[in-house]
């Protein structure tokens, strides 16, 4: 074992330093900053969503049904006034239709009876013409026994006759006096006492009819037109 020189053992022997490695001065190592990168992370992109509307009033619901009901009500009222008036207004043409169809009808009638008779039933046929008369006609017939001679007339032709209507116009309805002038057309045929038709006879005539309170109808006067026979 080799000896050491006395240089080496005079050397101050170095101490070993206890402290650990680092800056001087007593400061404490700063510890080391943990870096930690977040890793990115795609996302989707989500559509703006619209603004939402201001909050709605409340709806009086009690106030909505009462209005609808009324409209209703004023509608219905509307409807039904309406229809009421086009039946009336019908049932008025209705009646005035048949109140014209019955003057025309009694004029008709007044002739029918005036010339249609047999030689068996002149006086009720003589009877039934003027018991369907009134007013100038009626007067006219009940004086100086004219319908004594009317039918006595009829007794010697000792034929049939008959009337028929060949037309039939209403001309006016005067509603102060209920009264109506009717025109009528007839044919009149006369057949002997042997059967033999003579030629039938054209007449025209106006009948003013007769309206009483009862509704009545009844021929109140007679006149040839102007230019007829």
């Amino acid at each position: 074992m080799a000896e050491a020189s006395p240089d080496e053992v005079n050397r101050p022997v170095r101490r070993r330093a206890s402290r650990a490695a680092g800056p001087a001065g007593g400061a404490e190592p700063e510890s080391p900053v943990a870096v930690v990168v977040a890793a990115q992370v795609a996302t989707k992109a989500r559509p703006a969503r619209p603004a939402a509307p201001p909050p709605r009033r409340t709806s009086n619901r009690g106030l909505v049904a009462l209005v609808c009901l009324l409209t209703l009500v004023v509608l219905a009222g509307a409807l039904g006034g309406g229809l009421g008036w086009m039946l009336h207004q019908q049932r008025t043409e209705q009646a005035q239709m048949a109140r014209e169809q019955r003057f025309i009808d009694a004029a008709s009638q007044t002739v029918v009876n005036m010339y249609s008779y047999t030689p068996d039933n002149i006086d009720d046929s003589v009877n039934r013409f003027v018991n369907g008369t009134s007013g100038p006609l009626r007067d006219m017939l009940s004086q100086s026994g004219n319908v004594d001679n009317l039918k006595a007339m009829y007794r010697d032709t000792n034929a049939s006759s008959e009337a028929v209507i060949n037309g039939a116009a209403l001309e006016k309805i005067d509603d102060i006096s209920d009264n109506a002038s009717v025109l009528i057309s007839t044919r009149v045929t006369v057949t002997d006492v042997d059967g033999n038709n003579r030629p039938s006879q054209p007449y025209r005539m106006r009948i003013v009819v007769h309206e009483d309170d009862n509704g009545h109808m009844s021929a109140y006067d007679l006149r040839y037109p102007d230019g007829g026979n």
